[in-house]
C-alpha cells in the first residue's frame, strides 16, 4: 500500500524528468538507478528512505524538501527543474 508521501515524491521526480525532457530510462541512468526501479519510485510504489531522498536531491542538484513537498507549496506545478543532472 502507498503511502502519501511516497506518492508525492514519485509525482515530484516525474514533473522533475518531464521538466529536462527525459525519457524514465535516461533519468534513471542518470540517477544510477534501474529503469524498472525508477518506474517503481515514480509510481509510489517504492517505500524510500530519508537517505535515498536526499541522495536523489544531491544528484538533482535540489533541496530535498522540494521532494516532499505539494507542487502547491512551490509556487508553480510540478516544480522547476532548475539545474541539471549530474552524474
Amino acid at each position: 500500500m502507498e503511502g502519501e508521501l511516497q506518492v508525492r515524491v514519485g509525482k515530484n521526480l516525474r514533473a522533475y524528468r518531464l521538466k529536462l525532457g527525459l525519457s524514465q530510462e535516461a533519468f534513471a541512468d542518470q540517477l544510477v538507478f534501474h529503469r524498472t526501479y525508477m518506474g517503481g519510485i515514480e509510481r509510489g510504489e517504492r517505500n524510500l528512505t530519508l537517505r535515498s531522498v536526499e541522495r536523489i536531491a544531491e544528484r538533482l542538484g535540489i533541496d530535498s524538501i522540494s521532494l516532499l513537498l505539494p507542487p502547491s507549496a512551490t509556487g508553480d506545478e510540478g516544480h522547476p527543474a532548475e539545474q541539471s543532472v549530474s552524474t
